[in-house]
């Protein structure tokens, strides 16, 4: 299958990193690059639209809600998504190796796994290290699914994203996503890759307890929720969800 890219970036007052990361993605790549500005305070739309990329601006604020409004402004073409972060955290350079994976089989989702790669110290910290570990176990324990990382560099097939009917607008959007790849059998690759301590500014979750300690809650509740009203069976898949690689 011939694949037509596109990358979403939800971007909140990255104006320093903005720049930098677009022009480090080959922009032969993609077909469509959306920067979603999610109400910022400072230059992050200016810096996109000058760097080449197409600007959104969703003023509702959530990590989900941004993805969602980048996701209304597929062109028709697309029949595939990556998704990434707009702090330089994730490496660039991994896109094209993610995308050939991507290619090469009848995969669903590919995941870049922070675990499985090279995360510079810090990067990732304590509570997002025990967070990722207990999460996943737990869509083990109720689907019988290996994960590895709930990280943010993603690709999945257009028709494959729409099965899921992702409502989650803030930090549960990316298990959700997972959770519910789990109950559908979806095929899914998680693929080692590089992440870095962001280049500016703090997270907006690990960067703070109060932070961190809601996007655990937001995370677990919505792998209860996923459990406890699963997707109707006409959504489901006879697929095998494969092992990481290396």
């Amino acid at each position: 299958m011939n694949y037509q890219y596109a990358l979403i970036i939800p971007a909140l007052n990255e104006a320093e990193t903005i720049g930098p990361l677009l022009r480090q993605i080959p922009a032969n790549l993609f077909s469509q690059i959306i920067v979603v500005d999610n109400g910022s305070r400072d230059l992050t739309a200016e810096t996109a639209l000058a760097a080449g990329a197409q600007v959104i601006r969703e003023p509702r604020r959530g990590y989900g809600q941004a993805c969602i409004s980048g996701l209304e402004q597929l062109k028709p073409s697309i029949n595939a998504v990556v998704f990434m972060d707009a702090d330089l955290s994730d490496d660039p350079q991994d896109l094209e190796r993610l995308i050939r994976l991507f290619g090469q089989s009848s995969w669903d989702m590919v995941m870049g796994s922070r675990v499985l790669g090279s995360a510079e110290k810090g990067a990732l910290t304590p509570i997002q290290r025990f967070g990722n570990w207990l999460t996943t176990r737990l869509i083990v324990l109720l689907w019988n699914v290996h994960f590895t990382d709930l990280g943010p560099l993603r690709i999945l097939r257009r028709d494959s994203l729409e099965r899921l009917k992702l409502q989650d607008r803030t930090y549960g959007w990316n298990v959700e996503m997972q959770a519910k790849a789990a109950q559908l059998g979806l095929k899914t690759l998680e693929s080692p890759v590089n992440y870095r301590q962001r280049q500016s500014g703090r997270s907006k979750i690990s960067g703070s307890i109060s932070g961190s300690f809601r996007a655990g809650v937001k995370i677990l509740w919505t792998v209860y929720r996923c459990w406890r009203n699963p997707l109707p069976p006409e959504s489901r898949m006879d697929r095998r969800t494969s092992k990481p690689v290396d």
